[in-house]
């Protein structure tokens, strides 16, 4: 890279981080300010604005924030105190957001449980975090109906819509509580310290672990990918990542809602629908993850491919192989790309669309950032080491590639 390049990368890397830091640094400043509140904030500010879209339900700002209000009442009715679980088993939809954002909002904690699980696995993850109630929709009651058998503890199981079975409806349920905001005497103190969320490893080796998600870590999430994307209130956000996961869940979600942008939720990806879905709801952004769009570049031909408004494609797993087929053939005119995870404490952005890289380390932050980039044996599970038997280096630290 000539000297040119290299400021001009250093511009568009410093550029971003700005960015980020400006919507984070705030987050430490405000302990008690927490993802449940920012709602209440949104929707005093952007009232029926859209906030969260999709063809099954949509909510406004305002419409998100008191049906979360309705949750909240309802942990309160079952007299769910602070650090309580609760397991939500539900596909993709509005709905999902608006729950677990009630049921944090008075201090208890949602567990976000992958709903392609059945038997063992997914009576390993609920009872895991030994939950006092479980919710789940009535479209995957069966598959929770294959782990019961396995299941410990006592959790009450509430149903959330029609099934042929003898539960309580938590829809119902909430339909009959208040929306309005809570008064003082129904909130219960938080910090970002407190946990907020569990979201559970893939399980690619063993099972699904429950990685914690204190009220940090999801202000975090929200707040630095808004940074990061340079969300505005004029963008609209194509989500058809899984919401248990914090790709689909937390980053596509929060960081368009904390600027007052909106969020198409698909249940599922379909790379035949995709184009259609994302010209249909006008969106600006998208997430990727892993081969998605690899799928995209394999399928045939879609008259709406290039006929989209979208400025930015951000995501994790775009290799370099497939990443200018895709920029190119699609006309994407930004890609960002980062590596981060859900249990991981590191952090990196490739700001300046270098086909590959994961993200780069300036010299001017390099310093402050302390991190190692090793080999790693996928076999041994462990790095590779060399005669000193000290991990070697994959690449300098000022690149991740």
């Amino acid at each position: 890279m000539g000297l040119i390049e290299r400021i001009s990368a250093d511009v568009t890397c410093l550029k971003g981080a700005l960015r980020t830091l400006r919507m984070t640094t705030p987050i430490a400043r405000h302990p008690t300010r927490v993802f449940p509140q920012v709602i209440s904030e949104l929707a005093a500010k952007y009232g029926d604005a859209p906030a969260l879209l999709s063809d099954r339900e949509r909510f406004s700002y305002r419409e998100l924030s008191a049906r979360s209000n309705r949750y909240a009442r309802w942990a309160l009715t079952q007299d769910l105190q602070k650090g309580d679980n609760v397991c939500l088993l539900m596909p993709n939809r509005p709905e999902f957001v608006a729950l677990w954002v009630g049921i944090n909002r008075v201090g208890g904690v949602v567990a976000l449980i992958n709903t392609n699980l059945t038997g063992l696995a997914l009576a390993h993850c609920i009872n895991v975090v030994t939950p006092k109630h479980i919710i789940v929709a009535a479209e995957l009651f069966e598959a929770l109906q294959s782990a019961r058998v396995h299941l410990t503890g006592d959790a009450k199981i509430w149903l959330h819509g029609e099934a042929d079975a003898n539960f309580a409806r938590i829809d119902r349920a909430v339909d009959a509580l208040p929306d309005d905001e809570l008064a003082p005497s129904e909130r219960r103190a938080l910090t970002i310290e407190d946990r907020a969320l569990y979201i559970y490893t893939s399980g690619t080796t063993g099972l699904p672990k429950a990685a914690n998600m204190n009220h940090y870590r999801v202000m975090l999430a929200s707040h630095a990918f808004a940074g990061v994307m340079d969300t505005q209130a004029s963008d609209r956000m194509y989500d058809c990542l899984p919401l248990y996961h914090t790709a689909g869940g937390l980053v596509a979600t929060g960081a368009l809602l904390v600027r007052g942008g909106s969020v198409v939720i698909r249940e599922k990806f379909s790379a035949r629908e995709f184009w259609d879905d994302v010209t249909r709801w006008d969106c600006t952004i998208f997430q990727y993850i892993g081969e998605l769009c690899r799928y995209l570049v394999n399928s045939p031909p879609q008259p709406k491919e290039r006929a989209h408004r979208l400025r930015l494609a951000c995501g994790n797993g775009l290799r370099p192989d497939v990443w200018p087929q895709f920029r190119d053939r699609f006309n994407i005119p930004e890609i960002i790309e980062f590596y981060a995870a859900t249990e991981g404490n590191v952090s990196l952005f490739n700001f300046e669309a270098k086909e590959g890289a994961v993200g780069r380390l300036p010299w001017w932050i390099a310093a402050r950032f302390p991190s190692k980039i090793v080999r790693f044996d996928v076999e041994r599970q462990q790095p590779v080491r060399d005669e000193q038997a000290s991990a070697s280096n994959a690449a300098p630290t000022s690149r991740a590639r």
